[in-house]
């Protein structure tokens, strides 16, 4: 308001006390306006190629820059291994492929919701779509992920991974080496073999592998999954802890 009254006054003293002075000048001052407008424009025009612009040269109108497009379907490309653990029928049509990490919280959240709804699902109890768990930790802000993994792999040796995997998710807050070790002999495990596992390393490297194994699949942090057609290899990438509605959306587009 104090902006507008300001240019009201200005008017009003501008044309003495003749309102027909003032309208005069207004329209002076906008034919002056409006012809430098019109220079700046045609000397725009002259080094945009006209008005409309040159979408194809260096020089016109500003195009938006094209999004960097997301890895397609064929790109993605998973090795499912006769010694990862399996969660449904082996023989299913359709795998989802898990890169997940044992600290992370967001993969707990997949674990308390949609894996278990998958598992109430038709697909699951018909066999027609499983679930194989692959590792992927990242250790730069989840320093206890590898020996959890590597404690889930040393289970997954004795044929009891899925046992572990729900017990270790279940204290996701407690992961340390005493910790691992207490969970093996609560699903049962040989304590020994299962401690020697663990302390020695063995089972790292197959960690590892698998963590480049996701990366080479596009994961970039976790949860992060990958549906497979297993006859003709087709595939849809699913990351982060969503429903299971999308990952049914998913299964969909690769049946």
């Amino acid at each position: 308001m104090e902006e507008h009254t300001h240019d009201t006054s200005v008017h009003h003293h501008s044309a003495s006390s003749d309102e027909g002075s003032s309208i005069t000048i207004k329209k002076d001052t906008m034919w002056k306006v409006g012809t430098f407008l019109f220079a700046v424009l045609f000397v725009v025009s002259l080094f945009t190629h006209g008005f409309g612009g040159n979408s194809s040269g260096t020089t016109g109108a500003a195009v938006a820059p094209t999004p960097t497009p997301t890895p397609t379907p064929s790109q993605l490309k998973v090795q499912i291994e006769d010694n990862d653990p399996v969660l449904g029928d082996a023989d299913a049509p359709v795998t989802i492929v898990e890169f997940s990490d044992i600290q992370c919280p967001f993969c707990k959240r997949v674990v308390d919701g949609a894996l278990t709804d998958f598992k109430n699902s038709e697909y699951f109890k018909n066999g027609e779509v499983n679930l194989v768990f692959k590792h992927f930790p990242l250790n730069s802000i989840h320093p206890q992920a590898q020996k959890a993994g590597e404690a889930a792999e040393c289970a997954n040796r004795q044929g009891k991974f899925w046992e572990y995997h729900d017990v270790v998710f279940a204290n996701q807050q407690a992961l340390g080496i005493d910790s691992l070790k207490q969970y093996a002999s609560q699903v049962g495990l040989n304590t020994a073999t299962f401690n020697k596992c663990l302390d020695d390393g063995e089972a790292a490297s197959e960690v590892s592998k698998e963590t480049q194994q996701a990366t080479s699949a596009g994961g970039q942090g976790t949860p992060y999954f990958v549906v497979i057609n297993n006859k003709d290899k087709s595939t849809q990438a699913v990351s982060g802890a969503v429903p299971f509605a999308q990952f049914e959306a998913a299964i969909s587009s690769v049946m």
